[in-house]
């Protein structure tokens, strides 16, 4: 008795320590749906910030929001790229690797350019326009180059399966026509036969008709239906 309770008791524990790891994975799993969500609400808010400043104020403000914008566009479109490409080709990890080494240049950037929005000295920040434009350009054409290699990838791929799908339906349909190179060989081997030898000696045709309504077709035909007397 005393071992079944303690059966029992040891169930209960193992259920109630599930039941509390299902809850703390599902809060755990909620809590990030949300965090993404309300990450993915804030980079919409401020990428609309960033285009209508880009067009509605002019001069160094105008600029450096143009600056953020296209280093945030590139970098995300890159980032979309690799994440969706790994999911079909693993060898996709190293270009993920390097990418993450460049994202971290690129929120330096990003973080830098957003001190000097809120920067009051607009003089000072015309002479460093140049050398925050050469940094932008350098760190989104190495993750053009990451993006587009990856796409140039996946499109290879799909091309060399395209080819090998092909390839392998000229082979299908010419099988599929086979009989249109047979079927006349075996008719004019029957029309070949005569009745002079030893074999047809042996068996002489019947005297009796067949029955046309008897005979049966080539393979691809539906064989007629005997007549019905009424």
């Amino acid at each position: 008795m005393e071992a079944v309770i303690l059966i029992l008791t040891l169930l209960f524990v193992a259920f109630m320590a599930l039941g509390v790891y299902a809850g703390v994975k599902t809060v755990r799993a909620a809590k990030r749906g949300v965090d993404r969500t309300i990450t993915q609400a804030r980079r919409s808010v401020e990428d609309t910030a960033l285009k209508a400043k880009s067009y509605g104020q002019p001069g160094v403000p105008g600029e450096l929001a143009q600056l953020r914008l296209a280093l945030r566009t590139s970098m995300r479109a890159t980032q979309d790229a690799l994440n969706a490409g790994m999911a079909e080709d693993a060898s996709l990890a190293e270009s993920m690797g390097l990418f993450e080494r460049l994202s971290v240049h690129g929120r330096e950037l990003d973080d830098e350019i957003k001190r000097l929005e809120r920067e009051p000295d607009r003089a000072t920040v015309a002479t460093l326009l140049p050398g925050l434009k050469e940094r932008t350009e350098r760190i989104t054409h190495s993750a053009e180059s990451l993006r587009w290699a990856a796409r140039d990838r996946a499109r290879q791929f799909a091309d060399d399966d395209l080819a090998a799908l092909n390839a392998q339906i000229d082979l299908e349909a010419g099988a599929l026509r086979h009989w249109t190179t047979e079927e006349p060989a075996q008719r004019r081997g029957t029309a070949g036969h005569s009745w002079s030898g030893p074999a047809d000696e042996a068996t002489p045709p019947s005297l009796t008709p067949p029955d046309p309504r008897l005979r049966t077709g080539y393979p691809w035909q539906k064989s007629a239906r005997p007549e019905t007397t009424n």
